[in-house]
């Protein structure tokens, strides 16, 4: 069983949008990623994704309106729903999400990155 830091992986992270995988659990990845800007629109089909704030506030864009998420709070992204996060200064962010959740969703183009562990 290991602790994880999260100050010490956040700082090992380098760029925007490249989620890092940091732990697994059951048939889930745990995964930190720093934001800044604007994703893409996009869906996953088949899974569901949370987004927990560590640092910064995140707008989530939905089709029915936005939704603020500050530090310490979380958001569930159900399967199939359209969204686009969006975090107008920098914004760190532990993500809880399937294995299988590719970070584009059914959307690939030059945003979609491969999982990685950061050690």
């Amino acid at each position: 069983m290991e602790i994880v830091n999260l100050t010490e992986k956040f700082g090992k992270i380098s760029g925007y949008w490249q989620p890092k995988i940091v732990g697994e659990l059951n048939d889930s990845y745990v995964k930190l990623a720093k934001l800044q800007g604007e994703f893409v629109w996009h869906q996953h089909e088949n899974e569901d994704e949370m987004f927990l704030v560590v640092k910064g506030c995140l707008t989530m864009r939905l089709r029915d309106g936005d939704r603020l998420v500050s530090a310490g709070e979380f958001i569930i992204i159900p399967r199939g729903v359209e969204h686009c996060p969006f975090a107008p200064e920098e914004v760190q962010v532990l993500l809880l999400e399937p294995k299988t959740t590719v970070n584009t969703g059914s959307l690939q183009n030059e945003r979609t990155v491969q999982d990685e562990w950061i050690s």
